[in-house]
């Protein structure tokens, strides 16, 4: 089956800005504390429980992979972007990161404890994320979490350029209502949001939301 055009334009996208992206994008340790605290509180949780696995969907350079090791969670890393995953792996070769897509994961049904999305789903055309979602519930285990980060809004951009370089990707923006709703029919929970206003100490010019999701029990 042919490949979905924007994930051609995703991948082609960021395997060119790779490099210029670790180096204009903070590691975790800098993010603002906000950040920090979700990203902490899904660990404690996934640590707590003892389901699985974490793995980061659109993990990039892996510096947020390393993170939740490092707050002992079992985490790896997939990434569309195949030098982000060469990256990854020559940053942190105890860990394991591999290439794949969202749309469809190389991970057995129930297998993971936790799944974290952080920024990573946003180049997705509404119209497909049903689909991705669909993949979390399916390889979540019952029980495991989701965390899920993006900016919001009602927007779709078309930039020319990022991180300094040509790029084709689009990103689509959407009201934090409707992700919790297409996170519910794909028959996850949504058990907490935090919303974050732009500006101050975050200069976003949108709004940033983390809903924490969990998979029902059988």
């Amino acid at each position: 089956m042919a490949e979905h055009s924007y994930l051609t334009a995703v991948r082609d996208s960021y395997d060119t800005v790779a490099v210029d992206y670790v180096e204009r994008v903070p590691p975790p340790a800098a993010l603002d504390p906000l950040s920090r605290a979700m990203l902490a509180g899904f660990a404690e949780f996934v640590r707590a429980d003892g389901l699985g696995p974490v793995a980061d969907l659109g993990c990039g350079p892996g510096r947020v992979t390393a993170y939740l090791a490092g707050l002992g969670v079992p985490a790896f890393g997939v990434d569309l972007s195949p030098r982000m995953v060469e990256l990854a792996r020559h940053a942190y070769p105890d860990l394991r990161f591999s290439e794949g897509s969202m749309t469809a994961l190389e991970t057995g049904d129930d297998e993971l404890g936790g799944i974290l999305a952080w920024y990573s789903t946003h180049h997705t055309p509404p119209r497909w994320l049903p689909a991705v979602f669909a993949e979390f519930h399916r390889t979540l285990a019952p029980g495991g979490y989701l965390l899920w980060g993006d900016y919001v809004g009602e927007e779709r951009l078309q930039p020319s350029r990022g991180y300094g370089r040509p790029v084709s990707y689009e990103s689509y923006l959407l009201p934090l209502g409707r992700v919790a709703d297409l996170l519910k029919q794909a028959g996850l929970a949504v058990t907490a949001r935090l919303e974050q206003e732009p500006g101050g100490r975050v200069n976003r010019r949108t709004l940033a939301c983390w809903p924490a999701s969990r998979r029902g029990r059988r």
